[in-house]
């Protein structure tokens, strides 16, 4: 134990109550999935969690901090994990079960009789890899996967998870309960998949921690344009996947790709937390730091030529991160990446994309007839299609026409921030349609 102070109680007790915040962000998900390796069942498992730190909040005041926390809460949880597993099974044959599976001989199994002392491991066992792939397993619903990976991975509460998506509390929990259900009914391993099964189980994993960047850098709803605490948290979870699985391209890749979108967040919105587009923004403003780990870790993630997504994309953002003015933007390389990925992952917005990249490459007529050829059907709540079509329409001098689609674009938006974007040109187009009008009169 640590020496802590036992004066000023009320004090002590802040403190406490704050560490014990920081140390359940970084040390959830690591005792979560110790813990659910004993008793695989995800509910019993955030319950012995959740006792663990009302005890550190209860005895860390009178008997000082411990040197590591962490540790200290883990052994607390497994005890008490344990000790339900003997009182429901009552079999000396299950507890020597679960200390080979441990690691560690039966009578050096925390909780045992009259052991009341909390021990300080020195290791703490990390099965997180395990929590991420149960989490994102294919028995749970891709919206049901993105709160269950918030909560016991990224150590969320509903209530934030809610606020994170801007949907009601009620909901985030109803994922959460059909998440562990699916697992429990379907007896999903709580497991890392074999090598045969990882190339098909991963992009699931990958795509639930892009999903909440995404939600994070252009939020699809509420006022603000940016979610700072989403993008971090994102970049956390991809930084400990890459840490646990060190040697796999796209992982890498979408690391790669968070960090270099990231390093631009603090000039996309002005003074007022408008948007400002790439085009204006301030380039020293730009975290340089963070744009060159992402840069190296590109570099590392191994050639492009044959990458997967993540790698492509992160390849697209280096094109801009490398640009030193937004006239320098290697808009045919662009173009070319674009189709790449494409031709590998078919998507209506990928081709949204390279339609906008062509109209910058090659001018706003040819934006527009790429555009033409995009699946309209398949985008048609999708505010970006009519907004590209308004911007390549109002630089080719047809601002009525711009005019149109920037409304549509208005219409299909619940991001306010966005919508201001917009409005501002739409008004900018209504008044050169005004002024060629009143020309021709």
């Amino acid at each position: 134990m640590g020496g802590a102070s036992r004066g000023q109680p009320e004090r002590l007790g802040a403190d406490v109550g704050a560490l014990l915040a920081d140390v359940f962000r970084a040390e959830y998900a690591r005792i979560v999935s110790s813990v659910l390796r004993v008793l695989r069942d995800v509910d019993a498992a955030e319950e012995v969690v959740q006792e663990a730190f009302t005890q550190a909040l209860a005895r860390w005041p009178g008997e000082g901090t411990p040197d590591r926390p962490g540790a200290w809460l883990l052994t607390v949880a497994r005890r008490r994990a344990l000790d339900g597993v003997r009182r429901r099974r009552r079999a000396e044959a299950r507890t020597g079960a679960l200390a080979h599976e441990l690691g560690t001989e039966a009578a050096d199994l925390p909780g045992a009789e009259g052991d009341d002392a909390v021990s300080d491991p020195a290791h703490i066992p990390d099965d997180r890899l395990r929590l991420i792939f149960t989490c994102c397993h294919p028995a749970v619903s891709p919206e049901s996967r993105v709160a269950l990976t918030l909560r016991l991975v990224g150590g969320l509460t509903t209530p934030e998870i809610a606020r994170a998506f801007v949907v009601p509390e009620p909901t985030i929990a109803q994922r959460l309960v059909r998440a562990k259900r699916a697992l429990r009914e379907q007896g999903v391993p709580y497991e890392v998949p074999g090598p045969a099964e990882l190339p098909a189980r991963l992009p699931a994993v990958l795509a639930v921690i892009y999903l909440v960047f995404n939600e994070g850098y252009t939020a699809q709803r509420g006022a603000a344009l940016v979610r700072e605490d989403l993008c971090a948290e994102a970049l956390r979870l991809g930084t400990m996947l890459a840490e646990l699985i060190p040697g796999e391209p796209e992982v890498q890749g979408l690391l790669a790709l968070m960090e270099l979108q990231a390093s631009r967040g603090a000039a996309r919105v002005d003074g007022a937390g408008d948007l400002v587009l790439l085009a204006d923004q301030d380039r020293g403003r730009w975290d340089h730091a963070l744009l060159e780990r992402g840069l190296a870790r590109l570099e590392a993630a191994g050639p492009i030529d044959g990458a997967g997504s993540y790698q492509l994309q992160a390849a697209l953002a280096a094109c801009h991160a490398r640009a030193r003015t937004w006239e320098e933007t290697d808009w045919p390389r662009i173009a070319t990446l674009y189709a790449a990925l494409a031709a590998s992952s078919r998507s209506p917005v990928i081709d949204l994309n390279r339609a906008v990249a062509v109209g910058m490459a090659d001018g706003p007529a040819a934006g527009l007839a790429a555009l033409d050829r995009v699946d309209a059907e398949a985008l048609r709540g999708y505010h970006h299609l009519p907004a590209a079509r308004a911007d390549f329409l109002r630089r080719l001098g047809r601002p009525a026409e711009a005019a149109r689609e920037y409304r549509r674009a208005m219409a299909l938006t619940e991001n306010a921030r966005e919508r201001g974007f917009l409005a501002g040109r739409l008004a900018e187009c209504e008044a050169d349609a005004g002024t060629r009008d009143g020309g021709t009169r």
